[in-house]
């Protein structure tokens, strides 16, 4: 099984930049979409079908706004459109799709960077969903967390983390989240595979962020302890630009 997480800042703004060739190349069997910023009407489902790919979407109520989405070659046997947690479900954060014994788990973190308002709801849905991932591992052991967290976790994780040090998504409470998840029988199935320097998934659209590769790991896959001798391989795929992120890729038996 192939899995891709992508933040495409915009599903129509990411065709027209040639993502619909990328699927056509069949980078991977399940894709999961944050930030796709439309509508169910408006995410383009025959164009998808004809890359390969059925789709599974999740908008949030405000239009333009978060949203995410499943592509996958592979038919869910179960599909659940958010978590049941209603500002969540508004923002249109979490979707989750079951594959066999697999659960997928596709969530769009809140960012904290719009002030303090939502930097206090973003330790809220940290810890929702931390609650709401341990409840569902108790029927469903073998989860795969795919997403955009807005967290560096550890200072190989970003470009300066001396200057960043006290910027949303890389606040020490912010990393302590991230401690806790893989304290507790998470595994970051990157670094299963990478424990090199300057491997990153998000470049500020400034200046030269992305040319010069001051950018910050912000996005994961996590598989839970059940899946970690099933892992092959993990990667980050930086050559892909069709945002301002990248994707990231990983294999399992």
């Amino acid at each position: 099984m192939r899995i891709i997480t992508y933040n495409v800042n915009g599903i129509r703004g990411a065709i027209k930049k040639g993502f619909l060739d990328w699927l056509k190349t069949d980078p991977a069997d399940i894709i999961c979409l944050q930030e796709i910023k439309a509508n169910k009407e408006d995410v383009p489902a025959a164009e998808l079908k004809e890359a390969g790919y059925d789709v599974f979407s999740f908008s949030a109520q405000k239009k333009g706004y978060s949203g995410v989405a499943i592509l996958t070659r592979i038919q869910p046997d179960n599909v659940q459109y958010g978590n049941g947690i209603m500002q969540s479900d508004a923002e249109g954060r979490v979707i989750r799709a079951d594959f066999g014994d697999i659960t997928l788990v596709n969530a769009y973190f809140p960012s904290g960077t719009s002030g303090d308002d939502r930097q206090t709801y973003k330790y809220q849905w940290l810890d929702e969903f931390f609650e709401y991932l341990n409840v569902l591992r108790t029927t469903r052991p073998r989860l795969v967390i795919c997403g955009d967290y807005n967290i560096c976790h550890k200072a190989i994780d970003i470009h300066d983390p001396v200057r960043n040090k006290n910027y949303t998504g890389f606040l020490p409470e912010e990393r302590a989240w991230m401690d806790k998840l893989y304290c507790n029988g998470y595994i970051d199935s990157f670094r299963e595979f990478n424990q090199e320097p300057h491997q990153y998934t998000w470049w500020s659209a400034w200046g030269t962020a992305r040319a010069n590769n001051k950018g910050w790991r912000i996005d994961y896959i996590t598989v839970t302890e059940p899946l970690k001798d099933r892992l092959k391989h993990a990667e980050i795929l930086p050559q892909i630009l069709h945002s301002d992120h990248c994707p990231m890729y990983m294999e399992m038996k």
